[in-house]
């Protein structure tokens, strides 16, 4: 185990609300593999509330304000953390505010002058914020996320895939359904695999867990199809058993920077089916060969679905091949990566 007496402050952007999701994980998940290779770390929150641009800069500007200065080292995350001012500042980006990036014609397609200039503001700040000498260096969570940041900023970065907060994930059998857990938000295109199901001609049933903003939304989508169940909130144990016992996982998101659906299905021994715009999880289904990555229609989505209804050894050997893939992917050699720079960066 490597040893660090240095100080560290790991600085986390969570919103106001306190509701939980994959960057909360990503927050906790990384701070305790740093301390169980000897790192002194102090997790630092930083609330935040993108309801109004107003409130948006106003979290840059606590972020800039903040005092670090008693830290050997700091690492940023998620925006606008990385607008802290530090000598020798990290950066392990989750993502830019990407209501004003890629998301952007999609939530806004008839904009106004205030929101493109709201979109320019924030992208110029960016830019400024994560060059260098104020950041040293930029890992990425994924990517989507380092060619997001090419792409917008002109910056670059190394890719860096998180690891699980938890892993109790096992594989148990391929029975009759699919299981697609998270947020039920339009950005993860829940909608468009309710209506992939309606070019499913087996009798394979579609489990949906999680709630979220459009969860009534697609409640509606769904009626009339029986196959299609909604199991709202459930437990973790719960979700380890419904990733045990599925035939297929189907995730695709637009453009995800990470995704932890496919990492949970991979280790689950299942595979994922996704789109060719899904962003993170294309790479890694593809890397691995794990899955069917398809285009983003209905027709598309449901032949894949039928594949693995009419082929369960299929569906076996394709999620093994992302279970022996996902072993490469843990916290412990993202630690490695991250000291081992610092180390030869900041000689600490």
């Amino acid at each position: 185990m490597m040893t660090m007496a240095r100080h560290v402050a790991f600085l986390a952007v969570e919103p106001k609300s306190g509701e939980r999701g994959g960057a909360e994980a990503f927050h906790d998940g990384f701070c305790a593999a740093l301390r169980n290779q000897g790192w002194a770390v102090d997790k630092i929150k930083i609330e935040s509330d993108e309801s109004t641009f107003e409130g948006i800069l106003e979290t840059y500007l606590r972020c800039y304000d903040l005092d670090v200065s008693q830290y050997d080292l700091v690492i940023s995350s998620k925006a606008p953390s990385y607008a802290v001012r530090h000598p020798r500042h990290l950066c392990y980006l989750q993502h830019t505010i990407r209501v004003f990036y890629d998301m952007f014609d999609f939530e806004f397609p008839t904009p106004d002058e205030i929101l493109l200039r709201n979109r320019a503001r924030i992208q110029t700040l960016d830019t400024g914020l994560l060059s260098p000498p104020r950041v040293a260096h930029i890992f990425t969570n994924g990517d989507e996320t380092l060619r997001r940041l090419q792409h917008y900023n002109g910056l670059d970065g190394d890719v860096l895939y998180p690891g699980l907060l938890r892993d109790h994930f096992h594989t148990g059998h391929f029975e009759n359904y699919l299981f697609l857990p998270g947020r039920l938000h339009r950005w993860k295109r829940v909608g468009l695999l309710i209506d992939a199901m309606r070019h499913v001609k087996s009798d394979v049933e579609l489990r949906i867990a999680g709630t979220g903003e459009d969860h009534e939304k697609f409640i509606e989508r769904a009626s009339g199809d029986s196959r299609i169940r909604f199991l709202g909130r459930i437990s973790d144990q719960e979700c380890i058993e419904q990733y045990a016992n599925a035939l297929a996982v189907p995730f695709i998101p637009l453009m995800e920077d990470f995704g932890y659906i496919t990492l949970e299905a991979f280790r689950s021994g299942k595979p994922v089916i996704t789109c060719n715009d899904s962003g993170t999880p294309v790479d890694l289904v593809s890397h691995a060969n794990a899955g069917f990555v398809t285009n983003p229609t209905p027709p598309a989505i449901g032949s894949a679905i039928e594949q693995f209804a009419r082929d369960r050894n299929l569906a076996r050997e394709m999620g093994g091949r992302g279970h022996e893939s996902s072993k490469a992917i843990t916290w412990n050699a993202a630690v490695e990566r991250v000291f081992k720079y610092a180390n030869n960066t900041f000689s600490l």
